[in-house]
Formats: C-alpha cells, structure tokens, sequence
C-alpha cells in the first residue's frame, strides 16, 4: 500500500467521499457528451445551407424590457442558463472549503497552485502573442478556463485504468479554476455597476441563505420546499444582480455558497442519515446543469459560420486565434504541471504515491479543453458578430479539440501501462513476484 501523510493531495478520504466523487464524475461525463453533441449540431447547422434559421434562432428576443430581461435566446443561456452550472460550482467550492481537500492549506495549496498557474501561464502565453494587434489585448483570458464536463468525458473515455487519485486531481484542480474564473469575470468583465440593484441583490442572497441555513433539515427532506420557496428567491437575486451590471452569473455562484455543508448537531436520525444539504442540491441540480442548461449554451454558444474553405484558411492565420490555442494547448499543461513541480519543490507538498508526472502532463492537456466558459468569456471579451468574435470561438473549439485528442493519446498509452499492472498483479495474489499461473511447474 501506498503510504499517505494528512498533508498529502488527494488526501485519503472516507468510503462516502469515495462514492460521491465517483458518482459526480459519471454524471459530469454523460454532460460532456451532451455538451460536445450539442456544439457539433450547432457548428453543422450554423456551416449548412440553413444557417439564417440558426441565426435567426439565436437572436430571437424575449422578455420583460423594463426588468432590463428582454434577451436574445443565445443571452439568455449565457446569462440565464449557465447560472444553474455556476450555482453547482458555488455549492462545489464550498463543500471542498468545509470537509474535502481545501479545507487545510497543506493540502489545498496543490490545486490552489496548479490552478493559479493554469490560469497565468496561458495569460502570458497570449498577451505575448497578441502584443501590438490592436483590439485584441481583452482577450486575455479566454484561455485560462478548464471545461470539467468535457475535460471528464474525454478522461473517462480512455481512463478506465488510470489511478483514482489522478481523477481527484482533476476534478479539484477543476473546481479551483473555475473559482479564479468566476474571480475574473467579475472584476474585469463589469463596464458598470448600478449600485441600488446590486445592493438589493445581496440582500436577496443573504436572505436566501439564511433561509436554507435556518430551514436547511426542512429543506433536504422535503425536494418540492426548495423549488417552492428558494427558487424563486435565487431567481429574484439573479434578476437584481444582472440589472446591476454585473454578470449575473455570479448570482449562482453566490447562491451556492450560501447553502450548509453539513447537519445541525441536534438533527434527527432520519436528517443525519441523509447527506447534507449542499450534496442533496448537487444531486438534484446536476442533472438539470449537465444535460440541458451546459448544452443549450454550447448549442447557442459555439455555432459559428466559418464561411467555406477561404474562411477556415483566414480563422487558421489569424493572431487572435493562434494566440488562444497556442495558450490553451500550450500554456495549460506547462503552467499546471510547471507550478504544481515548484509547489512540491517550495513548499515541500506531497503529492499522492500514485501519480506519475507523466500522468499529469495528460491532466494539464485535458486542462487546455476550455469550452463552455471560454466560450463565455468570447462573449464578454468581443462584440458579438465581429471578425474577432467568430475567430475566438474557432479557436475554442479548436484548441479543445486538439487537446483532447493529444491527451488520448497520452493518456491512452499510460492507461494500457496501468492496465498491464493491474494485470500483473491479479495474476500475483500472493505477491511472491512468480504469477500464479506458474507456481504449481516444476512440482
């Protein structure tokens, strides 16, 4: 066995933890799939003799003009939809803060830096290329997101062997990244803020949290309560906070931290045999995240007219798009794996026994699978049907594509080495170094 210190990451953790990872990562998946499905229709229908339809669709406004609510259909995923993916996160990131792996420093500082060098170096990667194009400098962070879903998919496709301690790592890693993402869009994608919405937005959250916080035993046994009642709460909260200028999106994330990790001390028996409120969230709000909200905005989101073979060549060429796959195939794995060395080196971390370096060159091109809040960002970063605006989505899609299949293949081949291990070993029950098969020759 492996020996494991309290301040190794991923930290051994219990046999719950172990289920719970295990059944976020399969739904992650199948949303990957979905995901990946709904570009394609989208990048197929936006390229075929039907793509005014498409447009068309995307573009078509809905509601409420004096709420500052009347959106295109493609805003109202962006904005709208993709608020439930960011409320997952929310609820994520503060169950990893509370009870997993960045509850302590010692072993938070791992992903805390793989993640932060994730996010730097593909910044640098593309400021450097980009410098003296005119226009182009606010597409700085476009490649310093991580798809979870899609990154998932693909590693759950061509990893059935690899160690699950690597899985952990990425999901972590994952998570993190999504935090310094949501961090940025927040500070540098506000133009302006309107003061009085914002003000009542916090407020709207606060009482939403201290409603769930209050009630959070009423809530987890009765699912139709918090449709009921915090539904329509969190949706008045993100109303306020997109009239305010900022992101509504963040209303997600914000809502989702507010929501208890665990029980209360003096819970019933039958509440503390359920998990808590946080995890019963994620457990009904996932499906909805991972196959329909993250798809309709990949299906909005990443159509894009390429116009014919002259349009792929001028898209292939340009600063804009070679500066943001340079980054995400390029940058994500050196940053990642480059701070994570330095992080052990430093500050003396340890990493699991498990992993290999190698294993996580392949995790830091899984990274560079950007996607959905790229995408999202693209949208914040240059006005919609621009030259640059399309070309940024090229990119995208991509960058995520070649880094996908360059970490199949990494990972393949490290897969069949863990394979022939586990193998090996089953043939070995005894751990004598002679496969079984073999000792009763020569008696």
């Amino acid at each position: 066995m492996s020996s494991r210190t309290p301040n190794t990451f991923p930290r051994y953790g219990t046999f719950a933890e172990a289920v719970r990872i295990g059944t976020l990562l399969r739904k992650e998946t199948v949303g990957g799939m979905l995901l990946v499905g709904a570009a394609v229709i989208a990048i197929l229908w936006a390229n075929s003799p039907l793509q005014e339809s498409y447009f068309t669709l995307r573009d078509f406004e809905i509601g409420y003009e004096p709420w500052h609510l009347r959106l295109s259909l493609g805003a109202w995923a962006a904005d709208g939809l993709l608020a439930i993916f960011f409320f997952l996160v929310g609820l994520e990131l503060k169950r990893e803060f509370v009870v997993g792996d960045l509850r302590k420093f010692s072993t938070a500082i791992v992903p805390i830096a793989a993640a932060a060098g994730g996010v730097a170096v593909p910044a640098i990667f593309y400021t450097l290329l980009v410098r003296g194009q005119d226009g182009l400098a606010q597409g700085w962070a476009i490649p310093t997101a991580t798809d979870i879903a899609f990154a998932v998919a693909v590693l759950a496709i061509i990893g059935s062997r690899l160690p699950g301690a690597l899985r952990i790592f990425l999901l972590t890693l994952a998570v993190v990244d999504d935090l310094i993402a949501i961090s940025i869009i927040a500070i540098f994608y506000t133009d302006h803020i309107e003061i009085l919405p914002l003000v009542l937005a916090l407020a709207v959250i606060a009482l939403y949290g201290l409603i769930a916080q209050r009630y959070r035993d009423f809530f987890g046994l009765r699912p139709f309560a918090a449709w009921c009642i915090l539904l329509p709460i969190g949706i008045v909260g993100w109303a306020l906070m997109h009239a305010s200028g900022v992101h509504a999106t963040i209303a997600g994330v914000l809502l989702g931290f507010t929501i208890p990790v665990s029980h209360r001390r003096n819970a019933p028996p039958k509440v503390r045999v359920k998990p808590g409120l946080a995890e019963e969230f994620e457990h009904r709000f996932r499906p909805l995240s991972a196959g329909f909200a993250v798809p309709v905005f990949a299906f909005f989101a990443a159509g894009v007219s390429v116009g014919g073979w002259e349009g792929v060549q001028e898209a292939a060429t340009h600063p804009l798009t070679l500066a943001i796959m340079a980054a995400l195939v390029l940058g994500k794995p050196i940053g990642i794996v480059l701070t994570t060395w330095l992080t052990t080196k430093v500050l003396r971390a340890r990493l699991d026994p498990a992993l290999r370096w190698i294993d996580l060159v392949g995790v830091g091109l899984l990274a560079g699978i950007g996607f959905t809040v790229s995408l999202l960002v693209a949208e914040l970063s240059f006005e919609s049907g621009s030259a640059e605006h399309d070309y940024a989505k090229v990119a995208i899609l991509a960058a995520s594509v070649i880094a996908a299949l360059l970490a199949s293949v990494l990972l393949g081949l490290r897969n069949r080495h863990y394979k022939h291990i586990h193998q090996r070993d089953s043939a070995d029950e005894d751990g004598d170094g002679i496969p079984d098969v073999y000792q009763g020759e020569g008696r």
